[in-house]
């Protein structure tokens, strides 16, 4: 009876064989898959969600932020897209800050009335920056925002 083509002999070998260019074209996909499955994971968690929750930046590419009268006074609006939490402790008194908490660089992503929360580990800061409860030892970094002339918060 003649061989199967099933069946393995010794002219064929008994499992698949690949060339070069298939091993290194395979690798090469391999790669570009791990590439664009860790640029989605690295999406940042400060997503631009402010204080009311509506995750709505409000910037422009002129650096303005938003309107002033997004800032509550005794409160806070986050920026996420700017990486920058804007304070109004009292009225018309505006503070900036970086959203990077010190303890160990996650993003501040919650208003709490008067604190800004970070969510990793729940370290909470003050209208001024300064930790209210830790684990993070030291405070926001301050970043320069002003009032513009049509009542717009800028960086700078």
């Amino acid at each position: 009876m003649p061989p199967t083509h099933d069946a393995p002999t010794a002219e064929t070998p008994a499992g698949p064989t690949f060339s070069r260019r298939a091993v290194v074209a395979g690798a090469g996909a391999a790669a570009i898959g791990a590439g664009l499955l860790v640029a989605g994971c690295s999406a940042g968690s400060g997503s631009g969600s402010g204080s009311d929750g509506s995750g709505s930046s409000g910037g422009s590419a002129s650096g303005a932020l938003g309107p002033a009268t997004d800032v509550p006074v005794g409160g806070a609006k986050i920026y996420g897209d700017q990486s920058v939490v804007v304070t109004q402790a009292t009225a018309g008194t505006y503070a900036g800050f970086s959203t990077r908490c010190p303890h160990q660089g996650c993003n501040v992503n919650e208003v709490r009335g008067a604190s800004i929360v970070c969510p990793c580990h729940g370290s909470t800061f003050a209208l001024d920056g300064s930790v209210e409860k830790g684990p993070a030892r030291t405070g926001l970094t301050a970043k320069a925002v002003t009032v513009d002339g049509g009542g717009r918060i800028v960086l700078g």
